[in-house]
């Protein structure tokens, strides 16, 4: 097919359910910005592999905005892709329905971002059931992504996904989370915890060569929901369902200490 081909030109090295709250299939959108298909440079490549001999490239200066956390997430609308079609996907559409776990990732077709990916469709499941939905997003585009889903796991690619890619082939997504490497025009590997009101309750920022751990997110998503649904309490380092909140004053916390 065209975009297979067309995007082939993007590998970079061997081959490496959404709740819109309509269903992405009955959903249209134009393809004005599609055809803007991302090039890597040779330094680029070298800057995401884990060699030895690239480990300076991987140190990133990147001039920080103001905080995000407890503020509303910027809103977007963009193309991605889901279920091998083109959707339209809107952020604030989400509000006052699901909490969302947005995630930012470098480039497709590269080394550590499918093993990210792929680990967040696998555990859907368990977000999904706590009223969650993921959204995967990267400066490529939606042809891009279209091929590495295409591609076999065992290809280095994604296979089947059950979330949707997002396409910021602007960038201005990944400028307004404040995750864009502006020199290099890739994002870090932001991921924000945003909550049903559209607030920001959580975000990590990794560099390029750090992948991020699905259980510490399901873990800071299940304590924020709880904290939200028992105002009164706070949780401790570690905190899982089922184990022992705290009280935030001088007595409720003492009695926390003293159970431990």
């Amino acid at each position: 097919m065209a975009a297979s081909s067309a995007s082939a030109a993007l590998i970079s090295s061997p081959n490496p359910r959404s709740s819109s709250f309509t269903s992405p299939k009955s959903q249209t959108l134009s393809f004005s910005n599609s055809s803007s298909l991302t090039f890597q440079s040779k330094s680029l490549r070298s800057s995401l592999s884990l060699r030895p001999s690239t480990a300076r490239r991987n140190s990133f200066f990147v001039r920080a905005g103001p905080p995000l956390v407890g503020n509303q997430a910027p809103d977007f609308e963009a193309e991605a892709v889901f279920d091998q079609e083109f959707i339209n996907v809107k952020l604030s559409e989400y509000i006052g329905k699901k909490y969302v776990i947005l995630f930012f990732y470098p480039l497709d077709f590269t080394f550590v971002c499918p093993t990210e990916i792929t680990a967040f469709s696998d555990r859907y499941a368990e977000f999904e059931k706590i009223n969650t939905e993921i959204l995967g997003i990267s400066v490529d585009s939606v042809f891009s992504h279209l091929a590495w889903v295409q591609t076999d796991r065992k290809s280095g690619g994604l296979g089947d996904l059950n979330y949707p890619l997002i396409s910021d082939v602007t960038k201005s997504i990944s400028k307004a989370f404040n995750v864009l490497i502006e020199d290099q025009g890739i994002a870090l590997r932001g991921l924000f915890i945003i909550d049903k009101e559209g607030v920001i309750q959580h975000s990590t920022i990794n560099n390029l060569a750090i992948g991020r751990s699905v259980d510490e997110t399901l873990r800071t998503l299940q304590a924020l929901q709880y904290v939200q649904e028992n105002p009164d309490e706070v949780c401790p380092a570690g905190w899982k369902p089922g184990e022992k909140s705290m009280k935030p004053d001088p007595k409720g916390s003492k009695e926390y200490f003293a159970a431990i």
